[in-house]
């Protein structure tokens, strides 16, 4: 069992693969997922992208470090959303952000971090990691690392990682295990080189899974056999 986990949210938890916005359908099994963990009495952290809200190809006409800024932005409105999602079925959490000063968000300091967890509160970070040029997978990597989280869990619309993709190639492998290392060199878009490299450094391990399979994110806190390990070594 992990006592301290960060979890990377895609926007699409929030509306369901291809779409946009907020669904409730979609919330509800978000918040249900993400009660399991809670009430197995872990400390969570929540990364959340913006992909419901924008997608960074759509903002091709803008300059990058502005289209980035747009989905930092985007982030928040997400993480806003979600608090209020768990807040409505009792489940306490705090909005961190470096770039809003809104009145529900708070600002990122290390100590209150672990003051918010003593109190048993999710902390959802937003704003990625403040500077444009970073994606959310960076943003999820460095606040696992502030937190002093024990497990990185990335969870996607994929149950794990394979050599090629799944959905397009009917006899692409999965890999239960694998390193750091290994997906670099093999060019596997799990997560980005700033990320592992992050994660590598810290030796933080990555569980990559399948959001939307009921019970996945619960079976990964429990250190049970669920999507791809990806070890620091």
């Amino acid at each position: 069992m992990y006592r301290r986990v960060l979890i990377k949210l895609s926007g699409e938890v929030m509306c369901g693969e291809g779409a946009r916005g907020f669904d409730r359908e979609n919330i509800e099994f978000l918040v249900k997922q993400l009660s399991q963990v809670i009430e197995y009495g872990v400390n969570v952290g929540i990364v959340i992208g913006a992909g419901n809200i924008f997608r960074g190809e759509e903002l091709v006409d803008l300059p990058h470090s502005l289209a980035d800024q747009i989905g930092m932005l985007g982030t928040v409105i997400n993480a806003l959303y979600l608090k209020g999602a768990l807040q409505k079925v009792g489940i306490k959490s705090v909005v961190v952000s470096q770039i809003s000063s809104l009145p529900s968000i708070r600002p990122i300091h290390y100590d209150d971090i672990n003051l918010y967890f003593d109190a048993g509160y999710v902390v959802i970070f937003a704003g990625g990691t403040s500077n444009p040029f970073f994606t959310t997978d960076t943003a999820a990597a460095l606040r696992a690392v502030e937190m002093g989280a024990e497990l990185l869990i990335k969870a996607t619309k994929v149950d794990g990682v394979y050599d090629s993709d799944p959905r397009k190639n009917k006899n692409a492998r999965k890999f239960e295990r694998l390193s750091y290392q290994d997906a670099i060199k093999l060019g596997l878009k799990v997560m980005d080189t700033e990320a592992f490299s992050i994660c590598g450094r810290y030796k933080l391990p990555i569980v990559v899974l399948n959001f939307f399979e009921e019970g996945a994110l619960l079976k990964a806190v429990k250190g049970e056999p669920v999507g791809s390990y990806i070890s620091p070594e």
